[in-house]
This record gives C-alpha cells, structure tokens and sequence, in this order.
C-alpha cells in the first residue's frame, strides 16, 4: 500500500500543479491525482517484474551453459539455489503480478542490459557469495538473502534510476517510497501460502483513498481562506518572496489540521515540515513551522480545531 507520506506527496505535487495552471478544474485534476497514484503502483510493479526478469535471465544462462556443443563440468553441474530460491519462485510463479500485467502491460523487455547488468552485480556481491555457499537453505535464510539483495544492490544499482526517469519524471522521487513496499512485501512471505502470496494494494483500504479526496478538495476549496491566514502569520515576510512550494505545503497541512479530526496536529505538522525538507527551500521547514504554529494558536483560540479519539494526542 502506498503510504501517508507519498499519498501527501501526490496532493502536494498537484495542488501546486492546479495552482500553476488556470485552466483545469479541481474534478479534472482530481483525476489526474488519482491517475498519478497509479502510476506509483505501476512502479511497485514494475520492481517485482524486475526481480522475476533476474530470475529468468540466471535461469536462461543456466539452460544455455547446458546446451553447450561442449558443456564444462561446471556447465553441467551448475549451483541452483539462486534459481531455486522458493521466495523467488514464489514471486514468479504469483498469480498476482500476472493479473497485473495482463491489465497494466509492463515489460523490461527492451532493457536487457539493465537486467544483465544486476544480475552481474548481485553476484559480483559478497552476499551473493554467503549465499551460494552456506550450508543453511531453509525458508528463513532465503528470504533473508532476497531481502538483502533488493536493499543492498537492487535498490543502489543507479542505472536503474536512469531508466526509470525517462519513462516518469516523477518516478525517481518516489523510488525510495515504493522499493519500501517492495522489501515489506518480501518479508511478509510465508512459506505455506506458496503462489497465492498477498502483495500490497494500491491503498491500505477505504479510509486511505477518502484521506486523499478530502485532503486534495479542502486544500483547494479553502485555498483563499488559508493563504490570508498564512499572509497575516507572516509578519514581515513578503509571500511573492516566499518559496511558491512553502505556501502549497502550508496550504495543504492546515487543510489536513482542520479537516481530519483524528490525526494529532503534532504528527501534520511534522510530516509537512519534512516534505519541505526535501521540496523546498534549505529554510523552508523552519519559516514552514513557525507560521503553521501560529495559525493553529489561531485556530485554538477561534475553536475551530476539533480533534477526537487519537487526535488528541500530542
């Protein structure tokens, strides 16, 4: 499932973009919202079949050292137990990443090289090594190296990102978002479940997808309400100077204050200041947490900040 985090990141990147653009609708970049979340679980798909395409290219190179006119020793006894991994074979034999790509097409296909080349960085890897010669083979330990092997050479092998940016621009900075699904995903393999593994689905269920309608609507609905808010918090501060992102983010965190009475405050304040972290400015988390702290002094003292069962906690 894709997390709070990146779901604020997506109303984050298209409230900015309805703002930009004077000639969309908010039910038209609504649609886009949602298109754009499924392009992010596109991705998490696109990890898994990057995976099954390792496999099948360890396992096609062991079929042609076999069929050689003159086969080495090694040729014909090759190790298996990287092919014959039951995590992988989980992966590859899942109905789910097949349903998937029936309806989503996705391919590696013209992209050999990316796959020849981690492949070659895996066992170029010291726990590629560990690996094919430990005497433990039990379920634990080989979904412990698969695990390892996504985190360590998989997810650091930087081709991959070169790739991954030209078929989405936004792709790059969500990666580090979806390869988390992917690992989590892995380590909730069970043995017992063989093919009929449960992946991650698009979102954790149906208070998620709600989060962000309402986030998305309200921070635009109230747009105007909350820029004269922040204006009026800003003191000395000129907004036309201020980073056109910290306005975004200040817009959709209050939003979200107001909105969902059982998040606490403390934990919107924090997710918005480290988004600004990484979409803004060097300053922009710090101005971001002063006016923010103010406004809700403002909202405390109008009352109009209502929090209930785990929103009130701070």
């Amino acid at each position: 499932m894709l997390s709070r985090r990146l779901l604020r990141v997506k109303v984050m990147q298209m409230v900015y973009a309805f703002n930009k653009n004077g000639d969309v609708s908010i039910p038209e970049m609504e649609k886009e919202l949602f298109k754009s979340i499924a392009k992010s679980y596109e991705l998490y798909h696109l990890f898994l079949l990057l995976i099954t395409d390792i496999h099948a290219y360890a396992k096609n190179r062991i079929e042609k050292g076999r069929n050689k006119k003159i086969p080495s020793p090694a040729d014909l006894n090759p190790n298996t137990r990287f092919i014959d991994n039951a995590v992988l074979q989980q992966l590859v034999d899942g109905p789910h990443l097949q349903r998937y790509l029936e309806v989503t097409p996705l391919s590696w296909a013209e992209h050999p090289e990316l796959i020849r080349g981690l492949f070659n960085r895996i066992v170029e890897s010291p726990l590629y090594e560990a690996y094919m010669d430990d005497d433990a083979d039990d379920y634990a330990s080989q979904q412990k190296f698969v695990v390892k092997i996504v985190e360590k050479v998989i997810a650091q092998y930087e081709p991959l990102y070169d790739q991954l940016e030209e078929h989405n621009i936004f792709w790059n900075d969500e990666c580090e978002f979806i390869m988390s699904m992917v690992i989590k995903t892995l380590k909730e393999f069970q043995e017992d479940k063989g093919p009929e593994q449960n992946y991650q689905p698009e979102f954790k269920d149906a208070e998620d997808r709600d989060f962000v309608t309402r986030l998305f609507r309200k921070s635009l609905v109230k747009q105007n309400e909350f820029v004269e808010l922040i204006q009026k918090y800003a003191q000395n501060w000129d907004l036309e100077r201020v980073a056109y992102m910290d306005i975004v983010l200040m817009q959709i965190a209050l939003a979200e204050i107001l909105e969902f009475t059982e998040i606490p405050v403390k934990v919107s304040l924090n997710e918005y200041i480290e988004l600004a972290k990484h979409y803004s400015t060097p300053k922009s988390s710090q101005f971001i947490n002063g006016i923010l702290d103010k406004v809700v002094e403002h909202f405390q003292a109008e009352k109009v900040l209502v929090k209930t069962g785990r929103g009130l906690m701070e």
